[in-house]
């Protein structure tokens, strides 16, 4: 019998705008028939200050290389004591009325390469259970890698339970957008199953309205439907990657991405509206292209013809989800994870609070299937108070 939990799972994902914070009750166990898997108890979203923004944006677009994480090393140090106390007040918000036995932390990805074997988050974790005064779970990827995996994506096992939880019907896949998209995936029985990052998400998009504007996101995607597509600029990206990777893309090379993988420098000169409309096709496209050929493709022995469910910040680019309407055509029914009862928003630190749980009731954080590990690894780290 798994030790029932209460965990507060703490994010700060791509966009480097905030952190999502959830609190969730759960033994970790999917492997059971048990259909209450999960119960969610608290979401909120802190922002950090324009600062704090600032210099992680700022600090990204720095590390480009492995070597990098060593010569920024005192600026990477100070961010990290930042965001660290910054978690911890957020910790100390979402804790003052709900008691937890265990915080999943995330930490801020700076730098993810696994061809290099490597994910570095910042975010001091003996720092943050010392202010909390709480047992914290972190370091999630890094066994991942030791034993063959790429470090990401780990939330599939939380979509399993999600799935099981709402007893939804099989097959279906499930489809974060965050800075990169996920999916995660199920055939008809449940036993034939699998995940991986397929493509960007919301930081193509992201990336260009913030340098282009004073806004941080297109909200709605209000922005790039005013704007016109520059199918000449598209149409010479496609020739130049085809002629790069031999019309293979990256996603045939390796299973997980970073937002390094992915650059905006092609829509430079556009206007702000054509830029983003231009880079809200090219990134439907390439999530498209991905789905229509590896999952909904009706000539694959183990075809999905099914439901897409998706989650994350992207789903709420009203644009972006109707042009992927508009190419997925009747390959899918796409639905909104919220329609099952999860805000969307909180899936990746709902995602966290559930590994930590898995983690520390000993049971495997990593999959094959999922990050391609060579064997299911109980992943994450712990300091215990």
């Amino acid at each position: 019998m798994r030790k029932i939990l209460t965990a507060l799972g703490l994010m700060s994902g791509t966009s480097g705008d905030g952190v999502d914070a959830s609190i969730i009750k759960s033994n970790g166990n999917t492997e059971s028939n048990d259909k209450n898997v999960v119960e969610l108890i608290k979401d909120k979203y802190f922002e950090y200050d324009k600062k704090i923004v600032k210099k992680i944006h700022n600090l990204r677009d720095k590390i480009n290389f492995l070597n990098d994480l060593e010569v920024y090393k005192k600026e990477i140090k100070e961010i990290e004591r930042e965001i660290t106390i910054f978690h911890a007040k957020v910790s100390k918000e979402m804790i003052n009325s709900v008691n937890v036995d265990l915080i999943g932390f995330h930490g801020h990805t700076v730098y993810h390469n696994p061809k290099e074997k490597i994910s570095k988050q910042i975010g001091d974790a003996k720092l943050l259970s010392q202010l909390t005064n709480k047992s914290i779970v972190y370091n999630f990827r890094e066994k991942d890698i030791k034993y063959g995996g790429e470090g990401a994506p780990l939330a599939c096992i939380y979509h399993c339970a999600i799935a099981q939880q709402e007893d939804i019907k099989l097959p279906v896949v499930f489809m974060n957008i965050g800075g990169i998209s996920n999916i995660t995936w199920f055939h008809y029985t449940g036993d034939y199953y699998g995940g991986r990052d397929i493509g960007p998400g919301n930081y193509l998009i992201d990336k260009w309205i913030r340098e282009n504007s004073n806004l941080n996101y297109d909200e709605e995607g209000k922005i790039a439907k005013t704007g016109k597509v520059n199918k000449l600029i598209l149409e010479q990206v496609y020739e130049h990657r085809n002629q790069i990777f031999e019309n293979r893309s990256i996603v045939d090379t390796q299973r997980s991405l970073d937002i390094k993988n992915y650059d905006i420098g092609f829509v430079r000169g556009l206007s702000l509206e054509d830029g983003a409309a231009t880079l809200t096709e090219y990134t439907t496209d390439l999530l498209c292209d991905y789905l229509i050929s590896n999952v909904f493709n009706s000539d694959l022995p183990n075809h999905l013809v099914s439901k897409l469910v998706l989650t994350g910040g992207g789903r709420k680019n009203k644009f972006l989800v109707y042009k992927m309407k508009e190419k997925l055509g009747n390959c899918c029914q796409i639905f909104m994870i919220d329609d099952y009862g999860y805000d969307g928003d909180f899936v990746e630190s709902q995602a966290f609070a559930f590994l930590a749980i898995r983690s520390f009731n000993k049971l495997p954080t990593s999959f094959p299937e999922f990050t391609g590990c060579d064997k299911e690894i109980i992943g994450g780290e712990l300091i215990k108070i």
